[in-house]
């Protein structure tokens, strides 16, 4: 906490200064409001707790994995961004505005959200599903097309052979594309992923990692993805946030939490893409991981 003031990430005054006849004046901070915020947020379901006083930042443009066991909170977490949960206590902020002011669908509206499930529409075609949210917000024809236009570009698919197709005429891989577009469609600048990629398989499943990590980058996003995978969450993000019992108890680069050897189940979880790492060397280069050198 600062000096005469609220936290600087909040983007209030932090001290106040002299103006030219000696009445104090705010000085703001030049660090913006998080694109999303927890502040001592708790929710409990018939008296047990699923998320236990979290209080977390996520600047703008930053890509965030939360992971944990089961049942750690995670995708509640998740869920109370974009309201399809609601806090028992505490606060959540989406751009510094209190969720719980605002409506939700209105809420919803404004942030993509891809999850395992994919959940397009299946009587619609590709273009349709995609132009959901732009077709709800009362956009023009001609500006919906060429938006999905440019969404089926950007997700690399192609628009003469899967514009016009319905789901079940797509792979598993191209139904998870469409459902990247249809989150971008309305172009938000936050995006909620919840375990995305889990059903896929691996080759479609890096692919996709990679090209959505680029479309993060490209378009200035702001992501959090849920992932029970911990080489996905460390080769995408840029901060990792392990949840257990409700609780965060670790929060870093991935590079800091390889090396943090304080908590015994994060030292474990950490481990793990380590040892796939050591493992793959092993075999490219005929060494054995556990032996001398490895």
């Amino acid at each position: 906490m600062h000096k005469g003031g609220l936290h600087p990430g909040l983007g209030r005054p932090i001290v106040q200064l002299s103006g030219p006849q000696g009445v104090s004046e705010p000085m703001m901070s030049a660090i913006p409001a998080p694109a999303i915020s927890f502040e001592r947020v708790a929710v409990a379901y018939d008296g047990q707790g699923a998320v236990a006083g979290v209080s977390l930042a996520v600047p703008a443009g930053e890509f965030v994995a939360v992971v944990g066991p089961s049942g750690a909170g995670k995708t509640t977490l998740l869920r109370l961004i974009n309201r399809l949960a609601e806090p028992s206590a505490g606060v959540v902020r989406v751009e510094g505005e209190d969720v719980r002011a605002t409506d939700p669908v209105a809420l919803r509206r404004r942030l993509g959200y891809v999850f395992q499930n994919v959940g397009l529409f299946p009587h619609m075609t590709v273009a349709e599903n995609i132009a959901i949210t732009p077709r709800l917000l009362g956009w023009d024809e001609p500006r919906r097309a060429a938006r999905v236009d440019e969404l089926i570009d950007l997700v690399r698919l192609d628009r003469t052979r899967h514009r016009d197709r319905f789901p079940h005429q797509l792979s598993g891989g191209e139904r998870q594309r469409v459902g990247v577009a249809r989150a971008l469609a309305a172009r938000p600048s936050i995006v909620l992923m919840d375990e995305p990629f889990g059903a896929l398989d691996p080759l479609t499943r890096d692919a996709i990692g990679r090209d959505f990590r680029g479309l993060h980058e490209t378009l200035g996003l702001t992501t959090v993805l849920i992932t029970h995978d911990m080489l996905e969450a460390v080769l995408l993000a840029d901060r990792i946030v392990v949840m257990r019992g409700g609780a965060v108890i670790a929060d870093g680069p991935p590079r800091a939490l390889m090396g943090d050897d304080a908590d015994p189940y994060v030292r474990e979880l950490m481990q793990t893409p380590r040892r796939q790492a050591e493992r793959l060397n092993a075999l490219t280069t005929g060494r054995n991981p556990e032996g001398p050198g490895a």
